[in-house]
């Protein structure tokens, strides 16, 4: 299913198509390019003020639900951990706090790299610009030139979305984030933890435990309507919206469910002994695919039920897509 690194074939993932690898199946990908120059739509947004972090106490936390949606994930399997304080940024990083991490540093994404990113169809201007992938995921297609600066290719710009999440953002280039702000990604566990708002229960949202519905209930950024056709943007949204511009959870953490996915530090795993697990295991081994968490505006009940909680997703390392961004968590 996913082949390594160095060849960077392209298409879309099997197991969970809101979201794309960059190694799988597809057509070649090519050399790798060196970086930009930081445009100056984006140098002009640069902003490198933090947001609010919100502390929480050490003590007995714990990954997955006794309710799981999706067995096959490892979700279903409940383990208690002993959390050290640990703090959270409010909300997620955004494209100007990144700009400002790039003026600083000179730091290159992989999207710069290898030339082009995974981009969800319905956000390019002429969507029908680039041939459909023969892959399983043909809503997400191979965009020359696309990286966070740019996100949906040459001509596009973050200049207008200063207080939206910075996307296109690998594993890497989130790791090489964090540390410049003085922080890390978070264990799964704490992540988890922060989405429940420190609260020790299973709730399956981190709003509680009412389903959004395409009409009335729309507390997170998430799809509405028939995926990937029809998203109605009930919500006000088809790509990703500010940080903040829906309620945080009881512990005041913005966006713990949809608007893009947040990388953690932890390789993917599924902590079982069966067979469909270990294979599994082997196979995000092989593609090196780390957890995320949270899901995107891309997930819906009806396909992509990954915006709860306990859900997880394996992704491969040097994946960076439309809708793939991250949050900080620091020590305390």
């Amino acid at each position: 299913m996913t082949a390594p690194l160095s060849s960077r074939r392209w298409g879309g993932r099997a197991d969970m198509g809101c979201c794309a690898d960059r190694s799988t199946g597809g057509a070649g990908g090519g050399g790798e390019k060196p970086g930009h120059a930081l445009p100056e739509a984006a140098r002009a947004i640069a902003d490198a003020t933090p947001p609010e972090r919100i502390r929480f106490a050490g003590g007995i936390g714990h990954t997955g639900t006794t309710s799981p949606a999706i067995p096959t994930d490892g979700e279903g399997l409940v383990r208690k951990v002993r959390l050290k304080p640990f703090a959270a940024d409010a909300s997620l990083v955004t494209n100007a706090r990144f700009a400002a991490f790039v003026a600083a540093t000179g730091y290159v994404t992989e999207a710069e790299r290898f030339g082009w990113a995974p981009v969800f169809r319905l956000l390019l201007p002429d969507p029908e610009s680039i041939p459909p992938s023969q892959s399983r995921t043909p809503w997400w297609v191979k965009c020359d030139g696309a990286w966070w600066a740019e996100p949906e290719g040459p001509g596009s710009h973050v200049g207008a979305r200063a207080d939206h999440p910075v996307v296109h953002v690998s594993w890497a280039d989130a790791r090489a984030f964090a540390a410049w702000a003085g922080g890390h990604l978070p264990s799964e566990a704490e992540w988890e933890h922060a989405a429940r708002g420190g609260r020790s229960g299973d709730p399956r949202f981190p709003w509680g435990d009412r389903e959004p519905d395409d009409t009335e209930f729309l507390p997170a950024n998430i799809w509405q309507g028939q995926f990937p056709e029809i998203n109605s943007c009930a919500d006000g949204w088809l790509g990703t919206s500010p940080v903040g511009a829906f309620a945080p959870n009881e512990a005041g953490l913005y966006d713990m469910s949809g608007n893009v996915w947040e990388w953690t530090s932890e390789p993917f795993r599924i902590r079982s002994a069966s067979r469909g697990a270990q294979a599994r295991n082997e196979l995000a081994r092989a593609a090196d695919q780390k957890v995320m968490k949270g899901g995107s505006f891309l997930c819906h009940v009806s396909y992509c039920y990954r915006y709860r909680i306990a859900a997880r997703s394996g992704t491969s390392a040097d994946s960076g897509t439309s809708n793939t961004g991250l949050r900080v968590f620091y020590n305390d």
